[in-house]
């Protein structure tokens, strides 16, 4: 099952591969009875490439991004983040790969409410040391690219669901990752609203060469995508369906 996951996505360009997954595997211990939720996945990302992952609820779509993301730590194996070992490295440099490379979207926007989305989307660069002229500068360009032109000096309260939700992925992509890990992203947007977060999303990943990762349980959505991948029992394999 793994090694079709392997092959699939294996270039043989280690200059391309944003994240791999080495015989990665999860084990939680919930009453002295071992969980294993990963079991021996191997994952290449590569540049530019949009991947989907499907799968039933409690399959651990979730945990598997975390673990890629370096959000958390796998019980064997390793993920390599650019090349590195990002479990294997002091929690500031660990940091400091993970902002520089990845961009994380959620179903729930988590936008600071008091901020304007300008401010929101600028936070990261100030927080990583860009001057404020620029990180404003940079923020007002890629919320533009999500369309919100008009929407930069709004407080999420004053934006719709889907204004919020495009302003949330503005900010992941703000730094231009190599990838963004999305988790739901649109999962509490109507259908017609997230097919338009979803276009914009593409739009990103053509004019940026931003990888994306998505977890959706939307299969039209996944059928979108370059490659979906399927998670059961703990095993990840490359289908040709969603």
């Amino acid at each position: 099952m793994n090694e079709l996951v392997t092959s699939q996505v294996d270039n043989g360009d280690k200059a391309n591969i944003v994240i791999e997954a080495q015989s990665l595997s999860k084990t939680f211990y919930q009453g002295g009875v071992a969980l294993d939720i990963l079991q021996h996945i191997n994952l290449k990302i590569t540049r530019g490439q949009l991947i989907a992952i499907v799968g039933a609820s409690g399959s651990g779509k979730s945990t598997l991004l975390h673990c890629l993301g370096g959000l958390d730590k796998p019980s064997a194996g390793k993920v390599l983040l650019c090349g590195s070992d990002i479990n294997n490295m002091k929690r500031a440099a660990q940091g400091r790969l993970r902002g520089q490379n990845l961009g994380f979207v959620y179903q729930f926007h988590h936008l600071l409410q008091e901020l304007t989305a300008l401010e929101n989307v600028a936070m990261p660069l100030l927080i990583n040391g860009v001057k404020t002229q620029q990180a404003k500068q940079q923020a007002t360009e890629v919320l533009k690219l999500m369309g919100l032109e008009q929407r930069l000096q709004h407080k999420p309260a004053q934006l719709s669901g889907g204004e919020r939700q495009r302003t949330a992925i503005a900010r992941a992509l703000v730094h231009r990752p190599a990838c963004v890990l999305a988790d739901e992203p649109t999962g509490n947007l109507d259908k017609r609203t997230a097919e338009q977060v979803y276009d914009l999303m593409l739009k990103v990943n053509t004019e940026i060469g931003t990888s994306l990762v998505v977890v959706t349980h939307d299969l039209n959505i996944a059928a979108r995508m370059d490659y979906v991948y399927r998670l059961e029992y703990g095993f990840l394999s490359a289908t040709a369906e969603p």
